[in-house]
């Protein structure tokens, strides 16, 4: 059974716009390749079925992922027939993608409620993989059935496809606002994006690096602003122990869920609504600070900064950056930046 439900894997490749594609037989190469993707925001990866044994690669890595990238959303690549798909299923495969149209494969993923997109050339295929329960349909090669031009000519008269371009898509931004804006969903990068130079000089933080540039490139081609809205607020307590109370308060007058972090608790209601963040430490005087939630984090300390604003060094992990602004705005709040 996939460990994401259909709708989620086709929902999130639909959100970040990109899928690579890789194979590797070194089972270490594949999970430091998986975690730089998924560091980079590319959650949802696709390995290439190479070779007799590529699956017993794919299905260690599976079980790594589980347990280590819990949130990646691992699928397969390069599948012809029914048999193959079968058992990349059953060693973890949340979604199966092909270069050919086969009905059989889309049988199989469809008993599985897996997704399943097939390799099509020509509007009457990309029609028939439909018609057997493809929700994103893959164009391929890419480039060799007519580019981005095709993709705006097919939307014509289909406007409800939803086209995956692989083959052809190169990781700049000129290719990438092409594909875009013709009308595609999502993008299958392969060799341009995560590149034999990179993978020999084990340079993973150089995937990484590639793969945010391409997906901040998906969102500006989708007009997504710069600056997205309060991500959260924080709150501090003026004496030892009230940031517990303060927490509760909003928990049980608002039913908010409480969680406890090293430095702080977080209240929140409905996912994407905001939080409120409590700080351990107490202030001598209440204060407050604002999150910001940027799509770029790199472009949008630029933009302040191009504005005159300083900011202070910033805090980089693995999933998340941050950086205050040096001084607060005219209420004497604190405000930084954050990016997830």
């Amino acid at each position: 059974m996939a460990k994401f439900l259909r709708h989620v894997v086709v929902g999130k490749m639909l959100e970040i716009g990109i899928v690579p594609v890789f194979y590797n037989s070194d089972l270490e190469v594949c999970k430091n390749i998986v975690r730089a993707c998924a560091e980079g925001g590319a959650k949802v990866v696709e390995f290439t079925n190479r070779g007799d044994r590529a699956y017993g690669v794919f299905s260690e890595l599976s079980e790594w992922c589980d347990r280590e990238i819990p949130e990646a959303i691992l699928g397969v690549g390069s599948v012809i027939d029914p048999g193959t798909a079968a058992i990349y299923i059953n060693s973890g495969a949340n979604f199966i993608v092909g270069p050919v149209l086969n009905p059989d494969v889309a049988k199989t993923c469809n008993r599985r409620k897996i997704a399943y997109s097939p390799g099509c050339g020509t509007v009457s295929e990309v029609s028939q993989a439909e018609e057997l329960g493809a929700d994103i349909v893959k164009i391929f090669p890419g480039l060799q059935v007519g580019g981005p031009e095709f993709v705006r000519n097919l939307l014509g008269p289909c406007p409800w496809a939803l086209i995956m371009p692989t083959g052809g898509v190169d990781s700049t931004r000129e290719s990438i606002f092409a594909w875009i804006k013709a009308g595609t969903a999502c993008l299958g990068m392969g060799s341009n994006l995560i590149t034999k130079e990179l993978v020999r000089a084990r340079d993973f933080a150089g995937i990484t690096k590639k793969v945010e540039d391409c997906i901040w490139w998906v969102k500006e081609a989708r007009g997504t602003p710069l600056f997205l809205g309060v991500e959260h607020v924080g709150l501090s307590a003026t004496q030892r122990g009230q940031a517990v109370e303060i927490a509760d308060w909003y928990a049980s007058i608002f039913g908010f869920v409480k969680t406890e972090g090293t430095s702080s608790f977080f209240v929140s209601g409905a996912p994407g609504q905001g939080r409120i963040e409590v700080m351990k430490t107490e202030e001598r005087a209440h204060t407050c600070h604002i999150a910001v939630r940027v799509s770029n984090f790199e472009m949008a300390c630029k933009y302040l900064q191009d504005k005159g604003i300083e900011l202070e060094e910033p805090k980089i992990k693995a999933d998340t950056k941050a950086v205050f602004l040096r001084k607060p705005d005219p209420a004497g709040n604190r405000v930084h930046l954050i990016y997830r």
